[in-house]
Order: C-alpha cells, then structure tokens, then sequence
C-alpha cells in the first residue's frame, strides 16, 4: 500500500503516535495474542485494547484470527500484519508506504507464478 499526503497516511501516523497502539504491534508481533494478553501486556483495559484493536485492525496493521483452546472455547487472538514502513520526503510531499505481511506473501505467490508459467 503506498499513499501520499492524505487522510488515511495522518490516520495512520497518528495511530503509531499513540503508545497503546505501538505496544499492541510489538506484543503482536511476537506471537498471536488475545484481547486479555494484550491487556496485561499493555497495563491497559480491555476497552482500550478492543478499541486499538479495531482502529489497527481497519488500517490493515493487525488481524484477528479464531482458535479453538484445549479446553474447548473459541478465541480470538490477534497478530501484526506490519513489516515495514517506509517514509519519504520529495517535492514538498510526504509519502507513506506499509508493507504487510500478506502483501509480502502475495509478492511471492506472483513471482513463484510467474516463474513456472515461463517456462
């Protein structure tokens, strides 16, 4: 994904502005996470964390995944998508660029793709 100076590039500067959120990535990033995990990890209620959660989650930087625990109930665990962010200066712009896992994933399924479709 890869913007100019917009609404969403001040969305989401604005979101990695905020502690919580920057939190909730690193923890994220280490291991899928539950809302209650992010909790502790963060010091923070679980209000706030739904409400990081969601935000990080609509900017593409977060994905909720369902797992089933040994004892039988659902949970919703949360992990990073982020892998990179790029900034750039040029001409008088401010340009963002995220790359996300998925995206990185997807880059090499067309390239594996293409690869075998020339041969």
């Amino acid at each position: 994904m890869e913007t100019g100076e917009t609404d969403a590039t001040a969305a989401v500067f604005q979101l990695l502005a905020d502690d919580y959120s920057r939190r909730i990535l690193l923890a994220a990033d280490q291991e899928p996470r539950t809302a209650k995990d992010l909790s502790d990890i963060c010091d923070a209620s679980l209000a706030t964390i739904y409400r990081r959660v969601s935000t990080l989650q609509e900017h593409g930087l977060l994905q909720k995944h369902s797992t089933v625990g040994s004892d039988g109930a659902h949970r919703r665990q949360f992990e990073t998508t982020l892998e990179e962010l790029h900034v750039t200066v040029s001409d008088g712009e401010l340009m963002l660029s995220v790359e996300t896992r998925d995206e990185l994933a997807d880059n090499f399924t067309s390239l594996w793709t293409n690869i075998r479709e020339s041969r």
